[in-house]
């Protein structure tokens, strides 16, 4: 981490952390409409070399590190952070109509352990606006690869949550180079009740109905979480197999609080950073095992250096996700990251990451 990221970070620690990050987003955002900026930032922060590219789910990446769900969650940023170096940027969660989530205030940081705590609730501006922002993104060359991450509003009934799933994906298809299904936050209230294998079943059957009628092309990945027993990931499995889904992305945030001191067990919430690192990977190793490495996998969780992205991509993952990482470590992450795992192929001799997907199983 720079002395000056340092610096930038103790200033935005003074700040509330949804302020701080509301900030930097916008931060973000502008710096990514102004030329002059971008190119700084680009020329600062990314790393563009073809032994970085990778193939997924019929998709050409630059790279293997992306930004999750929730940091970019109005659409307002991406531009920014493919500039930081971003091979993927996930927006979202998006639920149909506008709603403001969870009472403030509603995320925590936990500095000791690199982590965060938010019951976030799915905040966002609703299909229709960020429809309208993501018209204006796609207008202008995006380096990144754009995941729209899709999810159902507040007070739809968890029976009725397909109709909110397939009005998103009819909606937002056209913007999205892959579309992530959330059905694992533990912010929204029954949410993970359709991790449950007939609910999964049900939803799936119904929007890759809608799938095949107006985006068949679009690869659909679904987002789990990282509290699933292993009989229930095995469920989970057996519906996106059947299904026909491309992917699986693992995990979300966590209920539970692994590895965190008994003075930071008083929010409630989902666990993200550190803390959740080795549990996730151990469900992407579980998840390439038992399915011989035939579906793809995003991973995420306590990705904050090389180190802990190249153990996902050993374990099974053919991506990676940061959110929690970027708070801690700062804007350089990425290159960071990226410059790192160039350092590893050189010394192994490989030519490309995919090479080292599922190494370590």
């Amino acid at each position: 981490m720079s002395f000056s990221y340092t610096t930038i970070r103790q200033l935005l620690f003074c700040l509330d952390p949804e302020t701080a990050h509301s900030l930097t987003v916008r931060l973000l955002g502008l710096a990514a409409g102004i030329p002059a900026a971008q190119h700084w930032m680009t020329r600062k922060f990314d790393m563009d070399d073809p032994c970085l590219e990778t193939e997924v789910f019929g998709l050409r990446f630059r790279n293997s590190v992306g930004i999750a769900a929730g940091y970019d969650k109005n659409a307002l940023a991406a531009g920014g952070l493919a500039a930081l170096g971003a091979g993927h940027v996930e927006i979202g969660t998006i639920t149909p109509l506008p709603q403001s989530g969870n009472r403030h205030p509603r995320l925590f940081r936990l500095p000791t352990h690199e982590a965060l705590i938010n019951r976030m609730g799915f905040p966002n501006a609703g299909a229709k606006a960020i429809a309208s922002r993501l018209t204006k993104l796609r207008a202008r060359p995006i380096h990144a690869k754009l995941g729209i991450n899709i999810g159902k509003g507040h007070t739809t009934l968890i029976e009725k949550a397909h109709v909110d799933y397939s009005i998103l994906l009819r909606r937002l298809h056209p913007y999205a180079d892959y579309l992530a299904v959330n059905v694992s936050s533990p912010n929204t209230l029954g949410l993970r009740q359709l991790q449950a294998k007939e609910a999964l079943g049900c939803l799936m059957d119904e929007l890759m109905q809608a799938h095949r009628q107006v985006c068949s092309s679009t690869p659909i990945l679904v987002k789990i979480g990282p509290d699933l027993s292993l009989a229930e990931v095995d469920d989970v499995l057996e519906v996106i197999l059947h299904c026909g889904a491309s992917g699986v992305i693992a995990t979300n945030t966590t209920s539970t609080r692994m590895g965190i001191c008994r003075s930071d067990l008083t929010e409630k919430g989902g666990l993200s950073g550190t803390p959740l690192r080795d549990h996730s990977t151990e469900i992407i190793r579980y998840i390439y095992r038992q399915t011989g490495g035939k579906l793809p996998i995003i991973g995420v969780g306590g990705v904050n250096s090389t180190t802990a992205a190249l153990e996902k991509i050993r374990a099974g993952a053919s991506l990676v996700q940061v959110y929690t990482g970027l708070v801690y470590r700062g804007p350089s992450l990425l290159r960071v990251i990226n410059a790192g795992m160039l350092q590893e192929m050189d010394n192994l001799g490989v030519s490309s990451l995919m090479q080292l997907v599922g190494s370590q199983t």
